[in-house]
């Protein structure tokens, strides 16, 4: 039981880890979208959110999973849907801290990055890369 904890422990640090690239890219998209290019702030966010989303696919299933389903594009179908669910739940503590909590749009995307960061490993660990 002991052994099992631990390897999920690490499983979650590495997830962690590679969320932490996506992270630099989710907020390098979503920054050129909303600040250079005046995209709508929800639509830089979800862009963001999806480019590190393929990335994260990636690293998870080389490093994190060491996973070798040979079915690649059912595998990324349901890691995206899995991050899709996230977005919708990003985008929702977003627009309730930036919106009606005012909070500054970056502290509220970081704290609902966080809060997803669970639900993500979650889904993935369970669904995606069973």
């Amino acid at each position: 039981m002991i052994e099992k904890l631990i390897l999920l422990a690490l499983k979650f640090s590495q997830f962690a880890l590679v969320g932490m690239t996506g992270l630099i890219i989710d907020f390098v998209v979503t920054f050129l979208l909303k600040e250079k290019l005046k995209v709508n702030k929800y639509v830089a966010n979800s862009s963001g959110f999806l480019v590190a989303a393929t990335n994260n696919y990636l690293l998870n299933r080389m490093w994190t999973f060491r996973n070798d389903h040979p079915d690649v594009p059912i595998q990324y179908v349901k890691f995206i849907a899995v991050s899709l669910i996230g977005l919708v739940l990003n985008n929702a503590i977003l627009k309730f801290l930036h919106d009606r909590m005012k909070l500054n749009f970056y502290i509220a995307k970081l704290i609902a990055i966080a809060i997803v960061l669970f639900w993500n490993f979650t889904a993935n660990l369970f669904f995606t890369f069973k």
